[in-house]
């Protein structure tokens, strides 16, 4: 009996030793990436202007600036790890990323496996139009032809706000939208940021730019779930950024206008 006790109150102790340890690892990622004065930060290549391959052959985006100024603000190197939707967050939960900066948006169910720190930059969907085209308020767009992807969020938003003298012209896919727009069926765009960054990017001829937002959907950087040590840090880099006017340069730069206000 003695002796099932002491295996008893051994196995006890192994196992409370084994969940210490599993906490103080959880918590030892700012130490980690401190020591090895390196840090992994998974980014898109495939989702312009947030992340993309310039023509350098080097990530380049949004994302990826903030990637490198998160890095230099700790004062470490960044080494960029790509990633798509599918496996961003499978990558931060195997420790192959200590962060995720990867147009992430924050919901209820992926807050139950990662965690999240304030939001960065805005993730929005919008009117573009060139820049000789004045629109300056949702009343200017009566009378003008205005592209959208039908059913999209920029369809539904856009069909609260458009005035009923606006002639909204729908289109079966946002390939579809911006061919239309290219190519002068429409006079301005309700698209996303993204959709439009990679537009604008590759017709620079166009002279397009952002004129009205139709609705805001912040991105956060993902980070392994209780690894506060790291998040807190980052929350302080992001504050001192939004103070700073670095994170509104930063979204003025790639996205044609300034960060605003960000949610915490």
């Amino acid at each position: 009996m003695k002796s099932t006790k002491r295996q008893f109150l051994a196995a006890a102790f192994v196992a409370a030793s084994f969940a210490h340890f599993g906490i103080a690892h959880a918590q030892s990622a700012l130490d980690d990436v401190m020591k090895a004065k390196l840090i992994k930060i998974a980014i898109p290549t495939d989702f312009p202007p947030y992340g993309f391959v310039g023509t350098d052959l080097q990530p380049q985006g949004l994302d990826v600036e903030m990637a490198n100024y998160i890095g230099g603000k700790l004062g470490v190197k960044v080494e960029l790890v790509p990633v798509n939707s599918a496996n961003r967050i499978p990558y931060l939960q195997t420790k192959k990323a200590d962060l995720v900066i990867s147009t992430l948006g924050k919901n209820p169910e992926r807050a139950k496996v990662i965690d999240f720190t304030s939001a960065y930059s805005p993730f929005f969907q919008a009117v573009f139009a060139a820049k000789s085209l004045p629109v300056k308020t949702f009343d200017d767009l009566a009378g003008k032809t205005v592209g959208v992807t039908r059913g999209a969020m920029e369809d539904q938003e856009l069909t609260k706000v458009a005035p009923s003298a606006t002639d909204v012209k729908r289109f079966e896919d946002n390939n579809a939208t911006v061919a239309a727009f290219v190519s002068g069926q429409v006079q301005a765009i309700a698209t996303g940021a993204s959709v439009a960054g990679n537009m604008m990017a590759r017709n620079p001829q166009l002279g397009a730019e952002y004129k009205l937002l139709l609705k805001d959907s912040p991105n956060f950087i993902g980070v392994a779930k209780g690894e506060d040590a790291l998040r807190t840090k980052v929350n302080e880099i992001i504050a001192a950024a939004k103070q700073s006017g670095d994170i509104d340069a930063m979204a003025k730069k790639w996205l044609g206008r300034p960060a605003g206000n960000l949610p915490e």
